[in-house]
Order: C-alpha cells, then sequence, then structure tokens
C-alpha cells in the first residue's frame, strides 16, 4: 500500500540515506535536502572543477565495523548499536543494486614489542567496557568477543605483518567500502522514489517544515535533521578533526581490519580494493578543514609501516581531512518529537551505529504516527 505521507529530510550523509532509502521502502514520499552539488564521490567534482560545500563525514571515514575496539571511546549503548548494526549492514548490502565491498571476518588489534604496557591497559579497558554491557561474564563470552592469538596464527592471518609481538583477534568484526555504499545507497534510494534537492542548504528545521537558504518554507508531514554539523545553533554540536591517508600498496596482502595498540595515538589500517591500503585516522579537537598535517602525515605512515614493512615502497595516493560531528558527551543522540526527528553525534562510530540509530528513529517516529 502506498503511503500518501511527505517526509523531509535535512542531510544526505550516511544517516541521511539510509533514512531516504528505507522511508521509501516503507511508502513515504521523501524528498532529501542537501548543499551538495549531487550523490557522487567527491572526488568527482574535484577533477570536474565542480564547486562544492564540505562533504559529509562518511566519505572519508575507513568504514570500520569495530563494537569491541570503539568501547575506548564509547559506552555501552555505543557498543549495543554497533552489534546490531553489524547484523544489518549485509541486509542492507544485499538489497543495493550497485556493489559493495564488505566484509565480516573479523578484526586484529597488535602491539609492538615495549608497548606491552599500553596494549594492556587497553585490553582492560575493553574487558571492563564488555563487562559492563553483559558481554563478558566469564572466560567463554570473553573469548567471544577478544581473543588472543599467538605469533604463529597470527602469520597463518595476516602473512604480510611484521614486528609485532602481541596480537588479538576480535570476532565477527568487519568494515564496509564507505564511498562505493554512499553511492550505492543513493542510487537505489532514487531508482525507488526519492527525491533529491541537490545543491540546497536547511538552515532551520521545525515541527512539520524546513527552511532552506534561498528562504523556501517547506512543508511535510515529517522532517528529519540528519545535518550533522550544520544542524547547530539547533544541537550543541562541534566537529573534531580527522585526518586519513590513501596508499597505493601492490602486493602487500591484508585480508582484514588492523589496530595499532600505540601509546601515544590510534592507528588503523584498512585494506580496500585495487591494491590500496586506508591509514588513519588522527582525532583532533579542531574544526579546521586545512590540509593533513606534516606531522600526522608522518606518525601514521611511520605506524604502518613498523608493522608493514612492504609499505615502503607504496605511493600515496590520497590525503584527506574533515570534521565529525561530536555533542559534548561524544555519544549519538536520536530526539523525537511530534513532527520532527534529529540524528546527530555519530563522532567516529557512523558507519558502525548508523544502521541501528536510523532503526531505532525510524520505530519512534512511526510510534508517533501510529497515536
Amino acid at each position: 500500500m502506498v503511503n500518501t505521507k511527505k517526509v523531509a529530510v535535512a542531510g544526505a550523509g550516511l544517516v541521511g540515506r539510509l533514512l531516504a532509502f528505507q522511508l521509501v521502502q516503507r511508502g513515504y514520499e521523501v524528498h532529501v535536502y542537501d548543499p551538495v552539488p549531487g550523490p557522487q564521490d567527491p572526488s568527482v567534482y574535484e577533477r570536474e572543477q565542480v564547486a562544492s560545500p564540505p562533504h559529509a563525514a562518511a566519505w572519508t571515514a575507513a568504514g570500520m565495523l569495530s563494537p569491541v575496539s570503539e568501547l575506548e571511546s564509547g559506552d555501552a549503548g555505543v557498543y549495543q548499536l554497533g552489534m546490531r548494526s553489524l547484523a544489518l549492514w549485509p541486509q542492507i548490502v544485499a538489497s543495493l543494486s550497485l556493489p559493495v565491498v564488505h566484509a565480516q571476518q573479523g578484526s586484529l588489534m597488535l602491539a609492538h614489542q615495549g608497548d606491552e604496557g599500553s596494549a594492556q591497559r587497553m585490553t582492560d579497558l575493553l574487558v571492563y567496557k564488555l563487562r559492563q554491557a553483559g558481554q563478558a561474564q566469564n572466560a567463554e563470552a570473553l573469548q567471544q568477543r577478544i581473543k588472543r592469538i599467538s605469533m604463529e596464527e597470527l602469520a597463518q592471518l595476516e602473512p604480510s605483518l611484521s614486528g609485532v609481538q602481541q596480537a588479538w583477534m576480535l570476532p565477527g568484526e568487519g568494515q564496509i567500502h564507505t564511498r562505493q555504499a554512499m553511492v550505492a545507497l543513493a542510487d537505489a534510494a532514487e531508482k525507488q522514489g526519492v527525491r533529491w534537492h541537490w545543491g540546497e542548504s536547511v538552515t532551520r528545521m521545525e515541527a512539520g517544515a524546513l527552511h532552506t537558504e534561498n528562504g523556501q518554507r517547506i512543508e511535510a508531514d515529517w522532517v528529519f535533521d540528519a545535518r550533522g554539523l550544520e544542524a547547530r545553533p539547533e544541537l550543541p554540536v562541534r566537529g573534531v578533526r580527522g585526518e586519513v591517508l590513501w596508499l597505493h600498496a601492490p602486493g602487500v596482502v591484508l585480508n582484514r581490519p588492523l589496530r595499532l595498540l600505540h601509546p601515544r595515538y590510534r592507528v588503523y589500517i584498512v585494506p580496500r580494493p585495487g591494491e590500496v591500503v586506508f591509514i588513519g585516522a588522527s582525532e583532533i579537537e579542531s574544526e579546521d578543514r586545512g590540509p593533513m598535517s606534516v606531522r600526522s602525515a608522518v606518525e601514521l605512515m611511520a605506524a604502518a609501516h613498523s608493522i608493514l614493512p612492504e609499505l615502503a615502497e607504496a605511493r600515496i595516493v590520497h590525503m584527506e581531512t574533515n570534521l565529525r560531528p561530536a555533542l559534548p558527551d561524544n555519544l549519538p543522540l536520536i530526539r523525537t518529537e511530534d513532527g520532527i526527528s534529529r540524528i546527530n553525534g555519530l563522532f567516529r562510530h557512523g558507519w558502525l551505529m548508523a544502521p541501528a540509530m536510523v532503526q531505532d528513529a525510524l520505530q519512534a517516529f512511526q510510534a508517533f504516527e501510529s497515536h
């Protein structure tokens, strides 16, 4: 049955695209507004020299689906959203018409000799938070979430690694190709009838209406605010700078995401198609969108090279910075009132949590509708 109600979504980042895709599947008339020129990978507009405002943080992310290791900067709620999303991603990817690289073969945490203290503090923190989340009440349950493995087992899993002293497997964790998924979500939603309004910035939202930069007031039966940083001042959201590198590394074989437990900074390494290795990411309390700093580039590449010596001959093909939207407590927000829903504060966990957050937001919205 076709639903005659109109829903307007502000923001075409990951949350906005997931919302549009799922709302149109439920039969709603869906309109999405975003200031960027179109749905494509930002590199397309750069090559064509098309002016564009800053693109969504989802384009820059590595796409690690790591609910356990992200407990370092999250809580039990983030973990539960991540575990639910792990189950939702295969269904979402299978429903898309364009190919999206997605795998859940586990991820690895690694530590060098001399960093045992940092590694122990990290694993102790993860175990403590898993117990808070009710996921590690005994040794058997803990093994299902964090499994210490030998160097011989590591060599079988990832033969290209070297210089590692300690390793842990996090079963079931995975990755998704973020740029492929963003394009595929927009394509699938459009084919089902979503109407995209590119180049239209939403400046203010209220129950049942949104206001655009050109002075229009657009009414709808319900509106969703998925604007990230652009939701200010209605939400106290701030930008947290992240920096990433892409290396072209022929001959370097990686089968799953890696996270190096370093005493000074977080480093993750993610394989991408085309012999690309994705390295990230700094986390800096700054809203500077300028190019990557020398310090960040050197530290990230040195850390990656320390466990993948073959990266010495890799070529730097891309450096990128972006701002992650974060609320004061660094935790995600879903706020539902009659006529308007707001989703924000996904911080560094966007790809990890977004499917479950969208599911919760849609349930709250439909609960209002049924009254």
